[in-house]
């Protein structure tokens, strides 16, 4: 089975998607904000893959890029292991996926898991994304992404 088949909520995610990123402290206070465009892709010499390049954008000129190539176990499950990041997401309803990851720089300092729920809209045009930073089993953070297809 290929990923299209396997996944098919994941790949109704294909496609260029612009929003903003807003990280909040324990508290609900604003520590960061920034926009993004990522590309959402299914490389089609490779039907078990799924690429995903993410862009930021400061208000302050700064940018950042990261790539997160994903394997396709061949039954629900995706998996990603690149320098940055190890994780694991899989679809919960029709619209509704979950991601569980850890930042690998992170592992070896403290305890620090994050827990993403994605919802994509009916109608495939605007995607909301909530992150939970957790530090020894404690929320430290919260990610807010809302986003909309450009293409």
């Amino acid at each position: 089975m290929n990923i299209r088949e396997g996944m098919p909520l994941l790949a109704r995610h294909e496609g260029e998607w612009e929003g903003t990123y807003t990280y909040v402290d324990r508290e609900g206070n604003i520590v960061d904000r920034h926009a993004s465009h990522l590309s959402c892709t299914f490389p089609p010499e490779h039907p078990d893959r799924y690429v995903q390049v993410n862009r930021y954008r400061w208000e302050d000129g700064r940018t950042e890029e990261h790539t997160f190539p994903g394997v396709f176990d061949g039954r629900d499950r995706l998996y990603f292991d690149t320098e940055r990041i190890k994780g694991v997401t899989w679809c919960l309803d029709e619209n509704t996926a979950y991601l569980t990851w850890r930042y690998k720089a992170a592992a070896a300092e403290l305890d620090q898991r994050l827990f993403e729920l994605i919802v994509l809209s009916d109608d495939g045009t605007e995607r909301s994304r909530v992150w939970q930073w957790l530090e020894n089993g404690v929320c430290v953070r919260r990610t807010l992404i809302n986003e909309k297809r450009i293409g």
